[in-house]
């Protein structure tokens, strides 16, 4: 099943919202996380996109090794 993220704009559209999804017993909860945390996580992420991870000594030479080849080609 799909979950929402819903942003009210203010507390009249909460409590709207609220009764909608109570009516229809739609469980719903308040997210534990602070937003500004979250967004924070989430433009780390973006920002990791490509990012190269070594995770071993082979790794490294591996990735240097074939650097260096571009280099001469």
């Amino acid at each position: 099943m799909e979950s929402l993220t819903i942003h009210p704009q203010n507390n009249e559209q909460l409590k709207a919202i609220k009764s909608v999804l109570k009516a229809l017993k739609i469980p719903f909860y308040k997210s534990p996380y602070n937003p500004e945390y979250i967004k924070k996580i989430q433009d780390s992420e973006k920002h990791q996109e490509g990012a190269v991870i070594l995770e071993s000594e082979e790794d490294i030479s591996n990735y240097f090794k074939d650097s260096e080849s571009d280099v001469q080609d």
